[in-house]
């Protein structure tokens, strides 16, 4: 039985692991929108195993360290790779110029920038938690954010081909690699006292898993992240820093 309460929760991370993979390999065969699509199931998974996990009252050591191996891949790396791809297929940089120099550096210091992030939360695992983090998730950067406007870009190739993308792409992910690592507060997916605040949450929740799901309206999973961010971080700076969680 505890083989099976276990190995629930794992079998999440372990799907969200492999779609990470997926992931680069259908970025790298050229299917863009794809990729960016199975980085979005793969944040989908990441929720479905910290939910499995306590319900059924199956958090571990193992499954902390498993997922965030799995986060890693899925949100940091695959997430780099996708933005790679799209700078050459869509951005115009060519193997060899300053731009791709500058761009592979940038996407060094988002994978490491990552991977500190997750080692940081680690390290506060089984602290008593709060409702904020500290700095802003892999998740939100590489898999609520970066993946879904890599699809808008491949959907949309004429805004695409008017944007300074070998500028752009670079700069954002610069920008999320300090988000990570930063102090900001950001708040937790959890049950609020507002029922406005709830009501909203889970409308969120639903509409995210629908259009994840059928690979709709991407312009709605990409503007909402934006927004979440956005309200976060100000959340974060007007109300009281006494409950924050540990870095």
């Amino acid at each position: 039985m505890n083989i099976l309460r276990y190995g629930i929760p794992n079998s999440f991370t372990a799907a969200s692991l492999l779609l990470g993979l997926g992931s680069i390999v259908t970025g790298v065969l050229g299917d863009l929108e794809l990729a960016g699509w199975m980085i979005v199931w793969c944040g989908l998974l990441d929720v479905m195993d910290g939910l499995a996990a306590r319900l059924l009252k199956a958090t571990s050591n193992f499954g902390a360290e498993f997922d965030s191996m799995a986060d890693l891949v899925a949100f940091g790396v695959a997430p780099g790779m996708l933005v790679l791809q799209a700078g050459m297929q869509l951005g115009g940089i060519h193997m060899g110029s300053y731009s791709f120099a500058v761009l592979l550096l940038a996407i060094g210091v988002f994978v490491l920038a990552g991977a500190s992030r997750l080692a940081r939360f680690n390290l506060s695992t089984g602290t008593p938690g709060t409702g904020w983090f500290s700095g802003i998730p892999i998740t939100v950067a590489g898999g609520g954010l970066i993946s879904t406007a890599v699809i808008l870009l491949v959907r949309y190739p004429d805004i695409a081909s008017a944007m300074p993308l070998h500028l752009y792409l670079p700069i954002i992910l610069f920008v999320f690699a300090i988000g990570m690592v930063s102090s900001v507060r950001f708040p937790k997916f959890k049950i609020r006292k507002s029922k406005f605040i709830n009501a909203f949450q889970g409308f969120n929740f639903i509409a995210s898993y629908y259009f994840g799901i059928t690979r709709s309206y991407p312009e709605f999973l990409f503007f909402m992240g934006l927004f979440l961010l956005i309200s976060g971080i100000i959340a974060g700076r007007i109300t009281r820093y006494e409950d924050t969680a540990p870095p």
